[in-house]
């Protein structure tokens, strides 16, 4: 990854009569404009050649610096992919390159097949189409027969008899009235994707989790989406109609063989309806995008976007 440099602009940008979102830019002034969405993080501009990228990042609506934080009211894929254009206008970008992982990619394609002429490439990571069977195989049964102890204390917070739809009974959890059981649930909920996002769990990832402002917005705010199967028909974002729009668009994908929070057989399935796209199946990685096999893949893919 490139050394992570300062932004040169950091603004607030009013998208709704509730939502603010913050972005910044960085690197290249006049360079070539691209970057990641959600909640971002200032080692993501470390994806992209700072003397060849204009990076932009910014957080959407409810999680990291964006206000009011997990709020999760206007509060669709599709209001973000609205907010998404109204950032370009504001930074007076014609094309850019789109880059984004897990929740991300989602977005990202949600993005490129809106307004698949403002998109010069896509870079995408741990690919998640929030289709029902990805939700169940996280959430309900499938990485809880790989994480058994993990498991145990994501369910802790949930009655058994309310277990056969944790999605569901998080929701009820995560929108309680009483802030400690919203903030319990907040950080198990938080706690479960944090020990299974690294092949090799990451006790310093791990205790993230226990930073109630960011589990409070990271919990609901997914939940939310999970929820409402993400404002999309199951599959939406795989059928033929949708991936014809972006055929054109040169795309990468780099897929840890070992995710369990978003397992390779939906980047398979991308790859089967969209051929165009280049697909690495990194074979000693999770989901993190900072596993090593992952992140050189990623710094390779704007590399070599740069010059488009």
């Amino acid at each position: 990854m490139y050394p992570i440099n300062e932004p040169f602009e950091i603004g607030k940008l009013k998208v709704s009569n509730i939502h603010t979102l913050y972005y910044e830019v960085s690197g290249n002034k006049t360079g070539t404009p691209g970057g990641p969405g959600g909640g971002v993080d200032p080692t993501d501009r470390g994806f992209f050649n700072p003397d060849k990228y204009k990076i932009v990042l910014f957080d959407q609506r409810g999680s990291g610096q964006s206000t009011p934080s997990a709020c999760l009211e206007e509060n669709t894929t599709w209001d973000l992919v609205k907010d998404i254009e109204k950032l370009r206008e504001l930074l007076k970008i014609d094309k850019w390159h789109v880059f984004g992982g897990s929740w991300g990619s989602t977005l990202s394609l949600a993005y490129a097949q809106s307004h698949p002429d403002r998109v010069k490439t896509l870079t995408l990571r741990g690919i998640f189409t929030l289709r029902k069977s990805e939700l169940k195989f996280f959430y309900q049964e499938g990485a809880s027969h790989l994480f058994p102890e993990a498991w145990d204390e994501y369910v802790a917070p949930i009655p058994e008899a309310e277990r056969q739809d944790m999605v569901l009974a998080y929701h009820a959890q995560l929108n309680s009235v009483d802030e400690e059981t919203r903030l319990n649930a907040a950080r198990a909920w938080a706690k479960w994707e944090m020990w299974t996002s690294k092949l090799y769990v990451d006790p310093e990832h791990v205790a993230h989790a226990d930073n109630d402002k960011f589990a409070n917005a990271f919990a609901r705010i997914e939940n939310h989406y999970f929820v409402n199967c993400g404002f999309m028909r199951d599959g939406q974002l795989l059928e033929s109609q949708e991936i014809d729009k972006i055929r054109h668009i040169p795309t990468v994908v780099v897929q840890g063989r070992y995710d369990v929070i978003c397992p390779a057989t939906t980047a398979y399935a991308l790859k089967k309806v969209f051929p165009e796209l280049t697909l690495h199946i990194v074979p000693d990685a999770g989901h993190s995008s900072r596993e090593p096999g992952i992140g050189k893949l990623l710094v390779e893919a704007t590399d070599a976007f740069a010059d488009l």
